[in-house]
């Protein structure tokens, strides 16, 4: 989840439980539904899990045999999924843990899915790898995450606002914005360095329309969750102008139509060979 947020870890919690799960994430999980057979039995790992809907779906799903840990950055997030468990007697296990450093042991689980789509693009990669790392030998390995195209609208407004505002010298940080995001084939690459075989990938390109650029400045998923890091190059002094112009800028390109921020959600499986 985003550091970079002024928010409190509950109300972070709070605001991806009734904001972000139901829209953004639900996304992400509907690939995930669509491409992901989950055993009737066994363990199975679900990380960066936030509020746990998903992973409690898929625990209903696949019946009482599955034994499901979730794990989350947020201890907040896991006490709020924590309380839905408890509620509709799901038995599912809940661990707090640094999702690039897992706290659990090699070779554990027989499913490890793992929710990338609001994680830093930097931390992608030993994400993966510590996914690949708890699964047992022969397991299927699943990782949702954006990838390269995604934001592209924002992207090149945030590129003018920028400019308009005297900001030049942070051009090519957006760039670097841009082009930091994997491609398909990057990531596909990736599950291959990590020693998957059978690599596969589905990707959806999935739209959130705003009304103005107020609703879409204000909304909880750009303000709280993608806007921070994306503002992080500016200096804090300088944000309310940008944003002031960001916003004037979607309102005159949009034409009374919505602006629509779309984003190309990937989801990359594979399977482990090995001990790792």
């Amino acid at each position: 989840m985003n550091r970079i947020s002024n928010k409190s870890d509950k109300e972070l919690a709070f605001l991806q439980d009734l904001f972000i799960a139901p829209d953004w994430g639900e996304r992400f999980a509907e690939l995930i539904d669509e491409h992901i057979k989950v055993p009737d039995e066994g363990k199975a790992l679900y990380a960066a899990a936030g509020t746990g809907g998903h992973a409690m779906a898929l625990q209903e799903r696949a019946g009482k045999k599955l034994e499901m840990l979730c794990v989350d950055e947020n201890a907040e997030c896991l006490e709020l999924a924590q309380a839905k468990a408890t509620a509709t007697r799901e038995d599912i296990q809940f661990s707090q843990s640094r999702l690039d450093s897992l706290a659990l042991p090699d070779n554990q689980f027989d499913l490890v899915i793992g929710n990338a789509s609001l994680i830093s693009t930097k931390r992608v990669r030993k994400m993966l790898a510590e996914l690949v790392r708890v699964a047992g030998p022969g397991s299927t390995i699943a990782l949702a995450l954006p990838t390269s195209s995604s934001f592209g609208e924002f992207f090149s407004i945030y590129w003018e606002a920028l400019h308009n505002t005297g900001l030049t010298d942070h051009e090519v940080a957006v760039e670097h914005l841009i082009t930091e995001l994997p491609t398909i084939s990057e990531v596909e690459q990736m599950a291959e360095d990590e020693g998957l075989r059978d690599v596969t990938s589905w990707t959806r390109v999935e739209e959130f329309a705003y009304d103005s650029g107020e609703q879409f400045l204000n909304s909880p998923l750009v303000a709280e969750f993608l806007m921070p890091a994306w503002l992080a190059l500016v200096r804090e002094d300088m944000r309310a102008d940008l944003s002031r112009e960001i916003s004037r800028l979607i309102n005159e390109e949009r034409h009374e139509a919505e602006f629509a921020l779309s984003v190309k959600a990937t989801l990359v499986v594979g399977q482990k060979a090995h001990s790792h």
